[in-house]
């Protein structure tokens, strides 16, 4: 067969032109010495051109868009409660010892990402370097979820999946903050792609690949051990892998030594004890939401357009499917059946499903519609996946605005008037004075920002009915006759979800002759409540 010239000329491989005297043996010497390095030169430069190009340029139009919609007003609002335990425990691995008193290494998750964050804060130690760093990691799991999404689908599929994380509300809301979630979603989703490469070449180094991001996924936060569920779920149903039971047993051996390093580091440290406090009132603790309790409330988070493409796409190419919607599906299915019948769930629990469930969208938004030009079913879609899009960002941009609301759910975004209620008893409470809170979440702002100590009327004196990080207030009305506090906090949120202790602590104010000595600027309203909007923060002094 004739070869082809890059060209394009074709030729039977040998023919070097004429071959007439030593001056066209030394012109075909100087072409097969300099020409082809030229052509491949120029090759490689337009090669790197259409790539700059496509897929480049989108490429770099969806992670702008990311970080502008994960760093926006990234400080308007204050920590909310798990943003003020995570930094305060980084501040204090980074060295920071007036919080460590009240903000200990060793609290109730492992330390990955506090760890890491402590090393940004050793640098510049401010609530914008600490979001920031969450929402660096929030725009890695964009690119990341491009690779998946390329790696599984091509590249197109791979830029609508991208996209649609990038202004997806549920993923924009979580990666603002100072959670653990946020990398949780990163290294599981990393470890996704390893499985996709792994399931492409059959190379251990893949799957061991995987091994290793799960255990940094479990090491940042422990609940991410159910996506070894889905993993077992997935390989279980794929014939392929039954003869690789030796790859299966070296990766689970590899993620059980990595995460063993927390358990370890506890009993070194001396913390044996705390792991097992938390774990018992994991185990044992009253549910905090109902049974159903995501169905009706994240399908408006993820968006029903991404759902109903995901779906739609399942139907309408049911006829490829292969291992990879197995792959895609069990990765969402278990942790949504898991946490649907655990007693125990949080709003970013269910954050891993969100790339799995932009991938799948973008499966079917990147396949033309079956109209009869190919370019209008092109055009057609492009349209389709543009519109899914919008349908996310409108609600991400309004829901990443300051919420001055009392009904918010933990880890759905900040606390009002936390931050200005802390500085104010950083720099009007003298050192050494004691405040009582009604609950924890509102005393844990203000420990971080005011530096004083805040106890909490509402933790219970019953060890299993309370984190085993807060103290009970035994008997808070001998306290205040004994003088143990000086000052007791009023907060319009702790106030709104429990009228008992809200009573209760405006109740002892009185008793004990409380004057008001600080009213946050911040007003929020109740839904629940017709009246007006009332102060975030009230702080009383009050004498014995």
């Amino acid at each position: 067969m004739p070869a082809r010239s890059d060209d394009g000329r074709t030729g039977d491989g040998n023919d070097t032109g004429p071959a007439a005297g030593p001056a066209a043996t030394a012109a075909a010497v100087s072409t097969a010495v300099a020409g082809p390095p030229r052509a491949t030169a120029a090759k490689l430069a337009r090669r790197l051109a259409r790539r700059l190009a496509y897929p480049g340029l989108p490429l770099l139009a969806v992670l702008t868009l990311a970080v502008i919609f994960r760093f926006w007003q990234l400080t308007a609002v204050g920590f909310n409660t798990d943003e003020a335990v995570y930094t305060g425990s980084a501040t204090s691995i980074a060295g920071n010892t007036t919080l460590a008193p009240m903000f200990p290494v060793f609290r109730a998750h492992p330390l990955l990402f506090q760890t890491l964050l402590s090393l940004v804060l050793r640098l510049h130690d401010s609530d914008w370097a600490a979001r920031g760093f969450a929402a660096g990691v929030g725009v890695a799991t964009v690119a990341v979820t491009y690779l998946l999404g390329k790696k599984l689908y091509g590249t197109t599929a791979g830029l609508v999946a991208a996209l649609l994380l990038a202004v997806m509300p549920y993923h924009v809301i979580v990666s603002r903050q100072v959670l653990l979630d946020g990398l949780m979603t990163f290294f599981a989703t990393a470890a996704l792609y390893c499985v996709a490469r792994y399931m492409e070449t059959g190379r251990l180094s893949w799957l061991l690949a995987c091994g290793s991001a799960m255990s940094a996924s479990i090491l940042s936060k422990e609940t991410s051990a159910v996506l070894l569920g889905a993993l077992y779920v997935f390989f279980a149903l794929t014939p392929a892998m039954r003869g690789r039971v030796r790859h299966l047993a070296l990766t689970l051996a590899l993620v059980l030594a990595e995460v063993a390093i927390w358990p370890v580091m506890l009993r070194l440290a001396r913390h044996s004890n705390t792991g097992q406090s938390y774990l018992v009132w994991q185990l044992f603790r009253r549910s905090n939401h109902e049974t159903w309790f995501y169905f009706p409330l994240l399908p408006s988070w993820i968006g029903p357009a991404v759902l109903l493409a995901a779906l739609a796409g399942l139907i309408w190419l049911r006829r490829e499917a292969t291992w990879r919607e197995r792959m895609l599906l069990a990765w969402v299915v278990v942790p949504v059946l898991f946490f649907t019948l655990w007693p125990v769930k949080g709003f970013q629990y269910l954050l891993p499903v969100a790339p799995a469930l932009a991938i799948l969208a973008g499966r079917a938004l990147s396949r033309p519609l079956p109209l009869r030009r190919a370019m209008a079913g092109k055009v057609a879609m492009g349209a389709v996946a543009m519109a899914v899009a919008a349908s996310l960002a409108v609600p991400a941009w309004a829901r990443s605005q300051p919420s001055f609301s009392t009904n918010f759910l933990a880890g759905s975004g900040g606390m009002i008037g936390g931050r200005e209620a802390g500085t104010w008893i950083l720099r009007h409470v003298p050192a050494g004075s004691r405040l009582l809170a009604i609950g924890p979440s509102t005393a844990n702002v203000l420990e971080y920002y005011g530096h004083r100590p805040v106890s909490a009327l509402s933790v219970s004196t019953n060890p299993r009915d309370r984190n085993p990080s807060y103290a009970p207030v035994v008997n808070p009305d001998l306290d205040l006759h004994d003088g143990v506090f000086q000052y007791v906090v009023w907060d319009a949120y702790t106030a709104a979800h429990s009228d008992f202790f809200a009573a209760e602590t405006l109740r002892l104010t009185a008793k004990y002759h409380g004057r008001v000595v600080y009213t946050s600027a911040s007003r929020v309203r109740n839904p629940a409540r017709r009246d007006a909007p009332e102060p975030a923060v009230v702080i009383y002094e009050v004498y014995p």
